[in-house]
């Protein structure tokens, strides 16, 4: 059996709940009627619902998911530098060179993003992007150094991390343009764009990678 006290304004309401049987009183003992039970639940359940959750409108998922990217931004900084090292093939190695470049102009924008929202980026941590990275250093364990396969596997790998960000992206920049953040929605384009780029230059260097990859005894 549980026991639910809520505390109103003046009157304190006392719900129990047993495996059969769902009663509700008030403070005096006196049982409520059904449909003051339902009146009370649609008053009471929302607004205790809301209070507790941390994202409730679009403007809050809109900031949330930006949190999010901008901790998975930070998280690829620390791991394109050792895909680079990793890779053998230099169309690679210069690939993920410049778009680690290319992420910290990211981090930029959304450091504006968050100036223009009034908001601090931090205080979340994407567990997303960090499933797909810790994915993606297994491949170092699972192939060996110097081969093709090596390079075939890096790429998918990136690829994963690439669409991950793009559909990211694409739905915070539809947010933006839905609360009229005409700057922001601009902003976020711009990422956009060179997500798909990059996922498209790793597709071409795959035309190359992996028919050798296909060859390597």
């Amino acid at each position: 059996m549980a026991r639910l006290t809520r505390m109103p304004a003046q009157t304190a309401l006392v719900c129990t709940i047993s495996e059969s049987t769902f009663t509700l009183t008030s403070h005096l003992g006196h049982p409520i009627s059904a449909p003051r039970i339902q009146a009370l639940v649609d008053r009471i359940f929302p607004f205790y619902w809301r209070k507790n959750m941390s994202v409730g409108t679009i403007e809050e998922l809109f900031v949330d998911e930006l949190k999010d990217l901008y901790s998975a931004e930070k998280q690829i900084t620390k791991s394109l530098p050792k895909l680079a090292k990793a890779a053998t093939s230099p169309e690679l190695k210069d690939t993920f060179e410049s778009h680690l470049k290319e992420t910290f102009g990211q981090i930029e924008r959304l450091d504006r993003v968050f100036e223009i929202l009034g908001k601090s980026p931090r205080g979340k941590v994407c567990n997303g992007m960090k499933g797909v990275l810790e994915e993606g250093a297994e491949v170092l364990e699972e192939t060996e150094k110097g081969s093709t396969v090596r390079d075939a596997a890096l790429i998918s790998a990136a690829q994963r991390v690439e669409h991950y960000e793009m559909a990211g992206y694409g739905c915070v920049r539809e947010y933006a343009k839905l609360l009229g953040q005409k700057e922001i929605a601009q902003l976020l384009d711009e990422t956009l764009s060179e997500e798909k780029a990059a996922d498209s230059k790793l597709g071409q260097v795959a035309k190359q990678v992996n028919p050798a990859a296909l060859q390597e005894a």
